[in-house]
This record gives C-alpha cells, sequence and structure tokens, in this order.
C-alpha cells in the first residue's frame, strides 16, 4: 500500500525527485520489468539486422528460442532472490547496516556509490571468479559455449551461474546497506548493458573509443567470448569498462578477428538444451579453458 500511494503522490508531482524515483523502482511490476526485456531486446535485433558484425549462417529464431530458454530460469530465479533482496534491505534499514548509512551522503551521491559497487561486486569480481575458479567455470561455460553470439546470448545462463551472480548482488546490497530501489534501478541498467554488449552489431571504432573510456560497448565484450584464451579471460565488465582498465583486464583491437564459441566443448551442440545442462556435471570435459588449438569447428559466423 505504501508503494501505492508513493506511486499516485508521484502521478501528481508532490514528491521530490529522488522520492518519485524511489517511488517509481520500489513499485515496478513484472509486467513492466519484462516490457523492458522485450524493448531491449527488440531494439537490439533491429540493430542487429541494420549493422551486423558478423554473418551467421543459422536459423534466428531457434538459435534465440534456445537463449530464451534459459532466460526463463533465470528470471524465476531472479525472483526468488528479490523476495530475499527485499527482506535483506529491510534487515539492513533496521540495522543501519552497510557503507550507505555510515556515509549519510546526499541521495543521488549515494545512488552512483550504489549502481558502482553493484557493478563492481555482482558483475566485475563474480565474472572473474566464474573465469578463475574450477567449479564456478563449469557453469559458466554454457555462457561462453554459444557459437553464434547474439543479443539473446546475453540472456544464456546456466541456473549455477545465475544464482552465483544473485549471491553476489545480495552481498553487495548487504555490505554497502543498497536500499531497494537502487538495486532495482541497477537491475533495468544491466538488463540493458547485456543485451547490447552481446549484440551483433557493427559499432564505428571512433565511437566505440569513446563510449569504451567508461562503459562496455559490443566491440569490447566481443574479445570475451573469443573461442580460446588469453582473450576469453578478459573485459570481464558489465556496465563500466574501468574496473577492466583499472585490474589489468581490458583488451582492445580489431573485433572482427574473434572467433566465438569455446574450444573445449562440442560446438555443433550449442543448441542443443540438455547438452548445454549436463556440461557442468561431465567430467570428460575439462574444467579450465587453458587449451590453445587451432581447431575453428566451433566458429559458425564470418567477418562481414
Amino acid at each position: 500500500m505504501l508503494y501505492l500511494r508513493r506511486l499516485k503522490a508521484t502521478l501528481q508531482g508532490k514528491l521530490p525527485v529522488m522520492e518519485q524515483f524511489v517511488a517509481f523502482f520500489e513499485s515496478l511490476t513484472s509486467l513492466q520489468k519484462v516490457g523492458w526485456i522485450l524493448a531491449c531486446l527488440s531494439l537490439n535485433w533491429v540493430l542487429e539486422f541494420i549493422l551486423p558484425m558478423f554473418k551467421f549462417g543459422y536459423k534466428k529464431w531457434k538459435h534465440s528460442l534456445i537463449n530464451l530458454f534459459f532466460l526463463l530460469i533465470t528470471m524465476a530465479i531472479h525472483s526468488a532472490f528479490g523476495l530475499v533482496t527485499v527482506m535483506a534491505v529491510e534487515w539492513g534499514k533496521s540495522n543501519e547496516f552497510g557503507l550507505l548509512y555510515l556515509l549519510k551522503a546526499p541521495d543521488i551521491v549515494e545512488l552512483i556509490i550504489a549502481v558502482m559497487m553493484l557493478d563492481f561486486m555482482a558483475q566485475y569480481v563474480v565474472h572473474y571468479c566464474l573465469h578463475h575458479n574450477k567449479w564456478m567455470w563449469r557453469f559458466h561455460m554454457i555462457h561462453h559455449s554459444d557459437t553464434k553470439v547474439d543479443a539473446t546470448t546475453g540472456t544464456r545462463h546456466h541456473p549455477g551461474d545465475y544464482i552465483t551472480r544473485e549471491l553476489f548482488a545480495l552481498l553487495a546490497v548487504v555490505l554497502f546497506g543498497i536500499p531497494f530501489a537502487y538495486y532495482a534501478f541497477y537491475k533495468i541498467v544491466t538488463v540493458f548493458f547485456s543485451y547490447a554488449s552481446h549484440s551483433n552489431i557493427r559499432l564505428p571504432l571512433a565511437i566505440d573509443k569513446v563510449v569504451g573510456y567508461v562503459f562496455i560497448t559490443p566491440n569490447i565484450h566481443k574479445f570475451h567470448h573469443h573461442f580460446e584464451l588469453p582473450w576469453t579471460d578478459t573485459n570481464f565488465g558489465n556496465v563500466f569498462s574501468f574496473w577492466d582498465r583499472m585490474f589489468g583486464t581490458l583488451h582492445q583491437s580489431d573485433p572482427r578477428e574473434v572467433k566465438y564459441g569455446l574450444d573445449i566443448v562440442d560446438g555443433t551442440k550449442d543448441e542443443s538444451i540438455p547438452y548445454q545442462l549436463w556440461i557442468p556435471f561431465d567430467m570428460s570435459i575439462q574444467s579450465a579453458n587453458k587449451i590453445v588449438t587451432d581447431d575453428k569447428d566451433a566458429v559458425a559466423g564470418s567477418a562481414s
């Protein structure tokens, strides 16, 4: 009821700007969230049609449905963690626990800090761990096994992978005392960047260079999906590129040199859901992508 009263006051223009912001993101409905996902996907699909980086010989709808299957799973996981996050936020508020409660900074400063810390812990740090921890990597391989990376690849996460990401996000919320509205805002932002950074679009290098000083661009993230090391273990960021710059994990060159897939899994089964779900438990698959080969069978596209 409090959310509804705030929303009504927002529509009537009776709340200050930041309170309107909080009211809006605290009261986001599931329908609005799904609408945002569809809007981001649709925009990137249009751009992929107009400005493709690679020409894939594949059935786009079939490929998309496979990745959207994983999206349905992650949405269910996110909904469950959303409830836990609400409880964590309320606990933090009751106990004034977290960095933001100590700082007592202006709301806009707290929002910036919250977004940056969520991006650091719930994206960069966990992503780095997913590549460097043996068992985390086994679950993360599914995301990298896609040989035709496009916007829908941003939704391609094994349940074990996504649960790990949500745990890191929950940890960030608790440690920094992040309000639920700020958390919800970041989730909206990260949806946009997840689809945009994976999209198969040809971004002019001049624009990429300027935007890439602060944000992760499609060109930057493409190297992360190269089929072998060392590029696979670079460019871990999701929203901000300066984390990779700060910690020496940024790589930039000609994105047309990228070849998608993963050198330790069967690239011909990247659209087999049973095979993908079983990858973490298949002990015949090596647990770290440390082999560099000349096998190009996993590559499905060529630069246009």
